[in-house]
């Protein structure tokens, strides 16, 4: 699993409990730490709030680490250049080299990156490394879970993922807010619009910015992680329930 812009492995892993109890029995979960450490000045509005509350209310015991925002690049103010990319995909590279995956589910900014790494391993010739001894350093993900997500841009990214390289085949989830003030339904389009239209799965919730955890979603996380299958029917967890039968 890959954070969002700002926190970390293990701020994910603390606000992913609720699904991953829901799976612990079924799915093992990774998460990573972003290679880059953000100071204050790097921090949007939001996120240094929650970092100052997590600091005066964090146990003596606690490491530092636990609390240490990091992103995996830095944007600029247009968003069309990223500073940091090339750690992040060595990163990416080396423990895809190391460890097999069947997905990758991420969180806003990590969101995009996982579409950023299901397009690398459907076309491992696109970035350098992926590649040894003639063959791809690991298989193409069985599927890739996208929260709040968005089409990063960068001119790197132009013959990996973007509106005019070939459509991602991976099979996909897209998790909107629809009152998301942060990356807004329109931005999460962007990927949306990079897979292929058979390939991708859209689900909305309600809320703004962050991964739902409400009953209906945990059951639908641990459906869609466990019993994962091309053409599997799992129920939205936005469906209305039938109105139980008039006595």
């Amino acid at each position: 699993l890959v954070n969002s812009y700002s926190q970390n492995g293990k701020i994910f892993y603390k606000r992913m409990s609720a699904i991953r109890k829901a799976c612990e029995k079924h799915v093992q979960f990774v998460f990573l730490d972003a290679p880059h450490i953000l100071v204050p000045a790097d921090l949007p509005g939001h996120a240094l709030e929650w970092l100052q509350a997590a600091e005066a209310n964090a146990s003596p015991s606690e490491p530092d680490e636990a609390l240490t925002p990091r992103g995996w690049w830095e944007a600029n103010a247009d968003r069309t250049k990223m500073t940091g990319l090339h750690e992040t995909l060595a990163l990416l590279r080396d423990t895809l080299r190391s460890t097999r995956f069947h997905g990758v589910l991420g969180f806003s900014q990590g969101a995009a990156l996982a579409g950023v790494v299901a397009a690398i391993l459907e076309r491992p010739e696109s970035y350098p490394g992926f590649i040894e001894n003639g063959q791809p350093i690991h298989p193409k993900l069985d599927f890739f879970i996208s929260v709040s997500g968005f089409l990063p841009v960068d001119p790197l990214l132009n013959s990996i993922i973007s509106q005019t390289t070939p459509k991602l085949t991976t099979p996909s989830l897209h998790v909107i807010g629809n009152t998301d003030v942060i990356v807004i339904p329109e931005r999460s389009q962007t990927l949306i619009d990079a897979c292929d239209e058979n390939c991708a799965r859209i689900e909305r919730h309600e809320g703004g910015h962050f991964v739902p955890s409400k009953t209906n979603w945990r059951h639908f996380f641990k459906q869609y992680l466990c019993t994962f299958s091309p053409g599997v029917d799992i129920s939205s967890p936005s469906e209305a329930r039938a109105p139980a039968p008039l006595l």
